[in-house]
């Protein structure tokens, strides 16, 4: 699948994102993106960045993270999700210092050396070139700093992972059609065939440069966090 038809499948679903987030994630997917904030290390006063923002969950709570003081870079390549996002910063936080920008993850518009932290929620699992999405993020982020990746999984548990397809193929798929949406979200599980396993994607990491690079599976290898750290 192209960039161009990712993008036309997550602009067709931006209306009903942060539901299906829920849905798909059993309504945990909050606990998931603040562990994820956390492990960025992300502090006061710090210039961040947020790749596939969606409709801004983890850009807000890196905006809260950093304060006034601090700045925040949501991007996304899909203008519906953004423009969600951009309504829900207004409505929730307006004091926040956040720039939507869209653009691709594999064409970031900024300096190297840029930022202090970054994060990607449900994001590189729909990136069509992940060693690439990682290059572009390992020039854009300042030395010696964190980037924390949220994402779906497959398990490597077998009972587990039959879990995971009766939930997709029961309930959300059922769910997607209710709203029309049946081939946007048909498209989950083989996105997550061909998604590197956690020990897979620390060696993408490191090959394009990263150092002390972890993977922490959680919801029993349903979901993963990478953290990668530039040297």
């Amino acid at each position: 699948m192209t960039s161009t038809e990712i993008r036309n499948i997550f602009d067709r679903i931006a209306p009903v994102y942060d539901q299906m987030n829920d849905w798909l994630s059993l309504g945990q997917h909050r606990i998931w993106k603040q562990m994820t904030v956390k492990w960025s290390c992300a502090k006061t006063g710090d210039k961040c960045l947020d790749l596939c923002c969606g409709s801004g969950d983890l850009a807000l709570r890196l905006s809260r993270v950093v304060g006034t003081t601090g700045e925040v870079y949501g991007v996304d390549f899909s203008p519906q999700l953004l423009a969600i996002a951009q309504q829900r910063s207004q409505q929730q936080y307006p004091s926040s210092s956040i720039t939507w920008i869209e653009a691709d993850v594999l064409e970031l518009p900024f300096a190297d050396n840029s930022f202090d932290a970054a994060t990607m929620g449900y994001g590189l699992r729909n990136v069509v070139d992940i060693p690439h999405c990682f290059q572009e993020l390992h020039r854009v982020l300042k030395p010696r700093t964190t980037a924390a990746i949220l994402d779906f999984h497959r398990p490597s548990n077998s009972q587990v992972r039959a879990f995971q397809q009766w939930y997709l193929d029961t309930l959300v798929v059922p769910l997607a059609r209710q709203l029309g949406l049946t081939e946007e979200y048909a498209y989950i599980s083989p996105s997550l065939e061909r998604f590197p396993t956690g020990q897979e994607q620390i060696k993408l990491a490191q090959q394009v440069g990263f150092t002390e690079v972890t993977h922490y599976p959680i919801a029993n290898g349903m979901m993963g966090v990478l953290t990668i750290k530039k040297s």
